[in-house]
């Protein structure tokens, strides 16, 4: 991409469809790459980690990341096992990070909970709803605060995918260009 940053779409359950604002983002920017995943609908968490931590590696700048739902928490616990080695991510926007620890969560995923409560070691930007069926706005907060980010909130934005009606997303892609230097 034109700052020298790589950035990396890191979709959620599902690997966001052809109608998600991460597929539209990709789609208008053939620079941008997916991390791909070997399971996107009962995921382990060992396996989304050491598929980013590729990614990340692989990349030829540092990298900023773009994180939707269940793949926050991979980058949660990316960070909280590796410690961002060698200053390889600059940033994170993570986009209704979901909480692992609810019963809402739907079944499927393993070994994401508990929810690291850690101090990234990265600038990030977290954007959560006020109605998120996944994540509770306290919960929310509580990630925000925990983790140093930017809280975003959007009203009543349902879990920020097409579903809640967020196609190409403009304002997220403001956020994303905020985070960069």
């Amino acid at each position: 991409m034109e700052s020298g940053r790589t950035v990396l779409i890191i979709p959620g359950l599902g690997n966001s469809g052809p109608k998600h604002w991460q597929s539209l983002w990709e789609a208008s920017h053939p620079e941008y790459q997916r991390v791909l995943q070997s399971d996107w609908d009962r995921p382990r968490c060992a396996d989304w980690v050491a598929n980013l931590d590729a990614a990340i590696s692989a990349a030829n700048h540092p990298v900023m990341l773009v994180a939707h739902s269940m793949s926050c928490m991979a980058v949660i616990h990316w960070a909280a096992t590796t410690g961002n080695p060698k200053k390889r991510v600059a940033a994170a926007l993570l986009v209704s990070p979901p909480d692992v620890e609810a019963e809402t969560i739907p079944i499927g995923p393993t070994g994401f909970a508990p929810c690291p409560l850690i101090r990234l070691p990265f600038k990030s930007i977290v954007v959560a709803s006020t109605n998120d069926p996944f994540a509770t706005l306290d919960r929310a907060k509580t990630f925000t605060g925990a983790w140093g980010s930017e809280l975003v909130l959007v009203e009543s934005a349902g879990h920020i995918n097409a579903a809640s009606g967020h196609g190409p997303w403009p304002e997220g892609e403001r956020l994303l260009k905020q985070l960069m230097p």
